[in-house]
């Protein structure tokens, strides 16, 4: 048919989509539905947990291989050359690859076979955060960037998954030091907020409030960085599984799963978790946790 300029147009057939008996999706019921994908999550669960019990089998030979790398970087078994020593090096870094591919790969399995369950204990956030930066210090330090951590005096202890928490924060270190070129900057920050939601009254494209609901107070952590930004289009596919920005950089060992991984903890906890980015305007990455008491708590 022809378009308002004029351009030849064919209309749009609607697509027929089949299982696999051939059978048109129309034609099935519901219950049947519910059936195949079920046999799909138990299929993609099998997959997983094969692959995540190959990742374990690799742990042993590369620990082997870990210790031979020592007694050559020991000298132990000889004085090296200049060469050797380079080749030595190589050998160890890609060895570090391949510990965080396995070591990403087993806990993302553990989270997508089984549901995420929080050990909710009474913690400081300031001092679980200020923990994780430390530990980073030198992986920060070594690039020189400068690292701004700002706690928040206000907040009280509250009931969170300290070592939890402590992935997420680490995952989002990990991406900021990944992105930051040599010389920047990248800062942690705690804060405490009034969480509020907009409820939605009835099912229409208007948004309205109900009323000003404002659930449990709430701990806001932000991961800013100075590096290159993200476009916008990216925001929610970077938060999806096995999915990898280009760095412009040789490849850091990563699979693509931190930020989902830090997606499935900071949700298990009731929290949310999302980036502010632009391009050449550097990147926040914030999450939001509630301020809970715990289960048993009086």
């Amino acid at each position: 048919m022809k378009t308002a300029k004029g351009i030849e147009s064919e209309a749009v057939q609607p697509i027929s989509i089949t299982d696999d008996l051939g059978r048109d999706l129309q034609d099935v019921s519901r219950e049947e539905l519910r059936a195949m994908c079920e046999r799909l999550r138990d299929d993609i669960r099998r997959r997983t947990l094969a692959l995540a019990s190959a990742m374990h089998e690799l742990r042993t030979p590369l620990a082997i291989l870990d210790g031979y790398l020592e007694i050559l970087n020991s000298g132990k078994a000889g004085a090296l050359n200049d060469r050797q020593q380079a080749i030595l090096q190589d050998m160890k870094a890609n060895e570090k690859r391949l510990k965080s591919f396995i070591s990403e790969f087993l806990t993302f399995a553990a989270l997508e076979t089984r549901s995420v369950t929080t050990n909710l204990l009474v913690a400081d956030l300031n001092a679980t955060l200020y923990e994780v930066c430390t530990t980073w210090m030198p992986r920060l330090q070594k690039k020189k960037i400068q690292l701004h951590f700002s706690p928040e005096e206000a907040l009280e202890p509250f009931a969170f998954d300290s070592l939890k928490v402590q992935h997420v924060i680490s995952n989002l270190l990990h991406n900021a030091v990944k992105f930051t070129p040599e010389g920047g900057n990248v800062w942690v920050a705690i804060e405490k907020i009034a969480w509020e939601r907009r409820l939605r009254a009835n099912p229409t494209k208007v948004e309205k409030r109900r009323q000003s609901v404002k659930l449990p107070k709430a701990a806001r952590v932000t991961v800013s960085d100075s590096g290159p930004g993200i476009d916008p289009e990216f925001h929610i596919e970077i938060f999806n599984d096995f999915r990898k920005l280009s760095t412009g950089t040789k490849d850091d060992g990563s699979m693509g799963l931190g930020l989902s991984i830090a997606r499935r903890l900071v949700n298990a906890h009731g929290g949310k978790i999302w980036v502010e980015s632009n391009p050449g305007a550097g990147s926040r990455f914030i999450f939001i946790l509630p301020i809970t008491q715990p289960p048993n708590a009086a």
